[in-house]
């Protein structure tokens, strides 16, 4: 691989980590993983309230990580990117090692935990990033 291809590839991987970058974000994805989901199942499953869900899925959208349908008044939202299932499963591999987490599996165990992994992550406070002037 070429040094050009190599800069454009750690570029995209670099834009995809900081989509990733927000533990909501990824519990959606990690929801998504299962197949297409209505907002109305994503927000009961993951324990997220109306205007955070609807920040992180507007978030996602805009970095073209799902793609969202309407069926009269409700949004159906699935992943848009087939590379994005790999990171996922790598990321649950790691973190999660509950095997009702792992993607393909949509069992009440698995909403369970969902639920139980976003009150830690609301209950977890984020840590503060420090800044450095350049």
């Amino acid at each position: 691989m070429k040094v050009d291809d190599l800069i454009q590839a750690s570029e995209e991987a670099a834009d995809l980590m900081g989509s990733l970058s927000h533990p909501q974000r990824l519990l959606v994805l990690c929801a998504l993983a299962d197949g297409e989901k209505p907002v109305s199942q994503l927000r009961e499953e993951l324990a997220i309230d109306q205007v955070p869900m609807s920040q992180q899925l507007m978030r996602l959208r805009a970095d073209g990580l799902v793609e969202a349908r309407r069926v009269g008044t409700t949004v159906y939202y699935k992943i848009a990117r087939s590379e994005l299932l790999l990171v996922i499963e790598a990321l649950q591999k790691a973190f999660c090692p509950d095997p009702a987490l792992k993607p393909g599996r949509s069992s009440r165990a698995c909403g369970e935990t969902k639920v139980a992994m976003a009150a830690a992550v609301r209950s977890r406070p984020l840590p503060r990033r420090s800044r450095t002037k350049s």
